[in-house]
């Protein structure tokens, strides 16, 4: 399982339920990277889409305890749940996609995070955790910076050095 995301300076990934800056270049890799794959969410991420409906042309898993079942997406209740139902699927195609807390629930399982960090500071009221400073991930891949609508950011790929079995 890897995650998947952007980041400002600080390590913010969100403001109000939402992101923080439009950046085509950012959704063009996270739209070509998890396309075809499952992706993994809380409630809350799915509640952002417009219409709070799952993303197309994926699996959507939604971690959602009190949640009612639907046909356009796969509702698990618990941890356990959700572990057994990513089960199924090769781990090179499970992404986790937010938000915070699921981010900081599944990170020690992940064995990659794929972060665009923008070279902005996004007033963030949702942070992920700094990977420069935790000594379980490496950083293994760092591309040149790219503009895109007005700001720069860096394609970064970090290593889980001990990733944990689900």
């Amino acid at each position: 399982m890897r995650a998947i995301l952007h980041a400002d300076k600080k390590w913010g990934i969100g403001k109000n339920n939402g992101l923080m800056f439009k950046i085509p270049a950012d959704m063009k890799f996270f739209k070509e990277t998890t396309t075809g794959n499952v992706v993994v969410m809380g409630s809350n991420t799915l509640k952002s889409f417009p219409g709070g409906k799952p993303l197309k042309d994926r699996l959507n898993i939604v971690l959602y305890p009190d949640g009612e079942d639907r046909d356009d997406c796969k509702i698990v209740r618990s941890l356990d749940e959700l572990f057994e139902e990513i089960k199924k699927y090769p781990s090179e195609k499970v992404f986790v996609i937010g938000g915070m807390m699921m981010y900081r629930t599944l990170l020690e399982y992940c064995t990659e995070v794929l972060v665009t960090k923008v070279d902005a500071v996004g007033d963030a009221d949702a942070f992920f955790e700094n990977l420069d400073e935790n000594k379980n991930f490496e950083l293994i891949h760092e591309s040149e910076p790219v503009e895109t609508n007005g700001y720069f950011v860096k394609f970064t790929t970090y290593k889980n050095l001990h990733p944990k079995a689900y």
